[in-house]
């Protein structure tokens, strides 16, 4: 009997500080659930269908999420170090200030979501879509966005330092003041984007189409 079975797992459900260690929840239904401060710690959400959830300071680490709809959940100050989000849908996600370091998310929706201040130094965002997220002072250093859609996202004074943004679509978006040091921008589409402030020492600009629309040798 695994840690589930002492909860009633359905929609709206109440199970603010629950104890889901580890617990096997692939395609639950927890739509609109209070998981407020739960322990959700290497639990399997496969595919939950966690929309309009709320998880604000609930412990995730470890966890997976592959596939898993959060689309519109409150993650406020929530910890998903090293979980895996591969595909997950979190559009409209509020996720500010949450602990995303080593996160897997690779092809994650996370259109219009708030991660301001939020870590996700070291995470894996290839593919990713970000269009118009609000990523305000967030910590992306080390991070691989390879190839991720970042247009008119909001990185004002973000943390990219060393991060992996090769091929990348930054079309629109705020870079004032964001820390690029040793960034790879490589093949980057810069079109329009604001950079004044912008430390890009050592960064990797080859092919780069600059805000001016030039190409960067």
């Amino acid at each position: 009997m695994g840690r589930e079975d002492d909860y009633t797992i359905e929609p709206g459900a109440d199970l603010a500080g629950a104890d889901l260690t580890s617990a096997n929840l692939r395609g639950a239904d927890l739509s609109g659930a209070n998981l407020s401060g739960a322990n959700l710690r290497g639990a399997f959400l496969y595919g939950a269908d966690l929309r309009g959830a709320n998880l604000g300071d609930a412990n995730l680490g470890g966890a997976n999420l592959g596939g898993a709809n959060l689309g519109g959940a409150d993650l406020v100050d929530a910890n998903l170090v090293d979980a895996n989000l591969g595909g997950a849908f979190l559009s409209g996600a509020d996720l500010i200030g949450a602990f995303l370091s080593g996160a897997n998310l690779p092809g994650a929706d996370l259109s219009g979501a708030d991660l301001t201040d939020a870590d996700l130094g070291d995470a894996n965002l290839g593919g990713a879509n970000l269009r118009g997220a609000d990523l305000l002072g967030a910590n992306l250093s080390g991070a691989n966005l390879r190839g991720a859609f970042l247009y008119g996202a909001d990185l004002l004074g973000a943390d990219l330092g060393d991060a992996n943004l090769g091929g990348a679509d930054l079309g629109g978006a705020n870079l004032r003041g964001a820390f690029l040091r040793g960034a790879n921008l490589s093949g980057a589409n810069l079109t329009d984007a604001k950079l004044q402030g912008a430390n890009l020492t050592e960064a990797k600009l080859r092919g780069a189409t600059m805000p001016d629309g030039s190409t960067h040798k």
